[in-house]
């Protein structure tokens, strides 16, 4: 399977129609690949606290219907990345799209852990509460978004449910870019699963982002990287490495804390 991470630059100099449009033909780029990633909040910007309001978007909004037509264009599974979405009701999520390669909607993941410790996303957005998986045909992908890097449990759930991809989009800052990098690499290790974490270049209300976008095995080892700045991170996956690591190294199957108890006989 041939990935495509799409790590766009978010500067405050650039339209959001405008830049809308720029990831759209960054799709269309990479018909060549079976997978395509884009970045968390490209749109706005992770840090740019007072657009989310302002640009949140119904979940079939403007960017639902680019990236929908990008997919189908390219004939490519799309990570949509996630856009400030405004449900029915007013509350805004951090929302993920992904598009099957005829441009329909295969899910939508709510951010589940929301950043900025009682302000800023924390308090601007609502918390999701699903687990998202998506079946690929040769893959199934785990859904999770940026600070949820930070939670294994959540990690661990979506390799319960099937996961055998992790799929992180983010606006991760550089002055923390060695967790980044960490974090990665542990979920991939821990879960024995790939890890596809695609990050923003660019700087968000002030805040410099820190790129890096990162792919990592199921041994944790990584194998492709990007720099700081705009770039296309393409890597082919050998998928089956997931089962025959679970395989050659059953760790996995040694769990005992997180597991639902064995039924009780007198």
């Amino acid at each position: 399977m041939r990935a495509s991470l799409i790590q766009i630059a978010v500067d405050e100099g650039e339209s959001v129609a405008s830049r809308r449009q720029r990831a759209a033909a960054l799709v269309r780029e990479q018909a060549g690949s079976d997978l395509v990633v884009l970045p968390e909040l490209w749109t706005t910007g992770a840090f740019a606290y007072e657009e989310f309001g302002r640009e949140a978007e119904p979940l079939e909004g403007p960017t639902h219907e680019a990236m929908a037509k990008a997919a189908a264009d390219a004939g490519v599974w799309l990570h949509a990345g996630s856009v400030p979405e405004r449900a029915p009701d007013g509350t805004v999520y951090n929302t993920s799209l992904v598009f099957t390669p005829s441009g329909e909607r295969a899910a939508a993941y709510r951010k589940i852990h929301r950043f900025g410790f009682d302000k800023g996303e924390a308090v601007l957005m609502g918390a999701g509460q699903d687990l998202v998986t998506v079946r690929l045909p040769d893959t199934a992908l785990g859904l999770a978004t940026c600070y949820d890097l930070r939670f294994p449990e959540l990690f661990r759930s979506l390799v319960d449910a099937g996961a055998e991809t992790l799929v992180v989009p983010a606006g991760w800052p550089e002055r923390r870019r060695a967790h980044w990098t960490l974090l990665a690499r542990a979920r991939a290790v821990e879960n024995q699963a790939f890890v596809l974490a695609c990050g923003t270049a660019g700087t968000h209300a002030g805040v410099p982002q820190a790129g890096h976008s990162i792919v990592v095995d199921p041994w944790g080892e990584v194998l492709a990287e990007a720099g700081p700045d705009e770039e296309v991170l393409t890597v082919d996956l050998d998928t089956a490495r997931v089962a025959a690591t679970r395989e050659q190294f059953p760790a996995l199957k040694d769990r005992v804390l997180g597991l639902a108890p064995p039924p009780h006989r007198a």
